[in-house]
């Protein structure tokens, strides 16, 4: 039987505390590792520590996804925690981050810790940057020297930027919750089981409070991943104790090695809040644009679709709709003139093509009017006019009435203005569902008075039904 759950307390305010941030990214690789699970075990490690308060959830930051160099979900973590014992905490991650990355494979994993109660404005501005744009090494060392951040790094060290970058984000605006199951070691690479219909179950009696948990229309589940890495599965949404609860009603038969929490960026759109004009566009970026359509979408093999907008200032950019996400048959119906806005992440030049903006979400303004123009009709017995040559007009030939006059019809669009989003299954883990707009989190960071589920107090109960069970302290 499932213990009950007392009352979550408001964490103690960090009187006569140092308040450390622990940043770490790149632990991963496409053969395994994963750095949440990292940040699972490193939170289990402090929790044991009386002299250490946690003074925010454990953050889960989705920096730039077009990067190429990203590893696999580009997800840093970072621990914001109040302690006095700061030298001996940072050499001991140190270590547990060296033995648990997947360096031999491939990662370059990065770790900063900074100390102090007020983030630097320049910290918080990289980290803004690190959601659209690329940044080098060079810009987080710059950092990393005038603030005296430690700093250790392993391979090429990339994993740095991303560990800087989710130190310097407080998700003070819009924010989301995952909580993550994790599996044993002797299971990692086995394939997962989940009870579909207890998925389809959650997902109903829990929407719009859980997001992004099941693909109806494909009849696919979109909760767990399946790569070689720790995860289990995840369950998004808007509350820390609704993702909790989803996570346990799922009833798994596998013998987990534990879950958490996690306050998070994904589902706003954080990485397309710049609005850009197009001669600000490179490889790699992220935004939006308005622009006006400036040529008749071609539909490419695959089931593609790839048409051109013009911007304000008259620059020009071609737009690709990929067959996945469903929106091609929206795409595929604009026509010269309309006018919209498009979030998007660019594609680098390939192969001597300039870069393309690859659409993550439409949103159709204004609708061009089509209008043909047509032989005029005769008033008395209602059909076409012939024409009597260039120039020379029109005649009924059964009335023999004339006119010079042709008349326009305007063609009835089968799209209307509005915003269109992917497929579910073609989600970003940032990209905003539909349901969230005008639903958005807002929670301002305060140094220690955020409560939070302990990820340390779960337990697991007896093998007969190998059922993992979360408290909340």
């Amino acid at each position: 039987m499932r213990k009950a759950a007392t009352q979550v307390p408001v964490c103690e305010t960090a009187e006569h505390l140092n308040i450390l941030h622990l940043g770490f990214d790149n632990t991963d690789s496409i053969q395994g590792k994963c750095t949440t699970h990292l940040a699972f075990k490193i939170t289990n490690y402090l929790l044991k520590k009386n002299e250490i308060k946690f003074v925010d959830y454990p953050l889960l930051i989705r920096l730039n996804p077009n990067i190429p160099w990203k590893t696999r979900g580009n997800g840093a973590v970072c621990l914001r925690i109040a302690t006095k014992r700061s030298e001996h905490l940072i050499e001991y991650i140190q270590n547990l981050i060296s033995e648990n990355s997947d360096i031999s494979n491939g990662a370059n994993p990065g770790f900063v810790a900074y100390e102090g109660t007020v983030i630097p404005t320049n910290l918080r501005q990289f980290s803004r940057t690190a959601l659209y744009d690329v940044l080098s090494l060079s810009d987080a060392e710059k950092i990393i020297e005038n603030e005296s951040i430690h700093c250790y790094r392993w391979g090429n060290g990339h994993g740095v930027i991303g560990a800087l970058a989710a130190i310097g984000c407080l998700l003070e605006g819009d924010h989301t919750f995952e909580a993550i199951s994790y599996r044993t070691e002797e299971n990692v690479g086995t394939p997962r089981s989940l009870n579909e219909q207890l998925v389809l179950e959650m997902s109903t009696v829990t929407f719009p409070l859980t997001f992004n948990n099941i693909d109806a229309e494909h009849k696919r589940i979109l909760i767990s991943p399946h790569g070689p890495d720790p995860v289990f599965c995840g369950i998004r949404g808007e509350d820390p104790i609704t993702v909790l609860k989803s996570l346990l009603s799922l009833q798994t038969s596998e013998v987990l090695e534990g879950c958490m929490v996690f306050r998070t960026n994904q589902g706003t759109n954080m990485h397309l809040q710049n609005q850009l004009v197009l001669s600000q566009v490179k490889p790699f970026m992220a935004g939006y644009v308005r622009g006006t359509v400036i040529k008749i979408p071609s539909i490419l093999q695959g089931g593609h679709v790839l048409f051109e907008i013009s911007d304000i200032v008259g620059d020009t950019f071609p737009v690709a709709v990929y067959e996945p996400t469903d929106l091609g048959r929206i795409a595929k119906q604009l026509v010269i003139g309309d006018v919209v806005d498009i979030g998007f992440g660019v594609r680098g030049e390939q192969r001597g093509h300039s870069g393309i903006l690859n659409l993550e979400y439409l949103a159709i303004l204004k609708l061009n009017s089509i209008v043909h123009t047509q032989n005029p009709y005769c008033k008395m017995c209602k059909k076409h006019m012939k024409s009597e040559g260039k120039g020379k007009g029109y005649q009924c030939k059964e009335c023999k009435i004339r006119t010079r006059e042709k008349y326009n019809v305007t063609v009835k669009r089968d799209i209307v203005a509005g915003f269109y989003l992917p497929s579910s299954r073609s989600h970003r883990h940032l990209t905003k569902p539909i349901h969230r707009f005008g639903r958005e989190n807002t929670y301002p960071y305060v140094p220690g008075i955020y409560p939070f589920p302990d990820p340390n107090s779960f337990h697991r109960e007896g093998h007969s039904n190998n059922r993992i069970e979360c408290l909340l302290l």
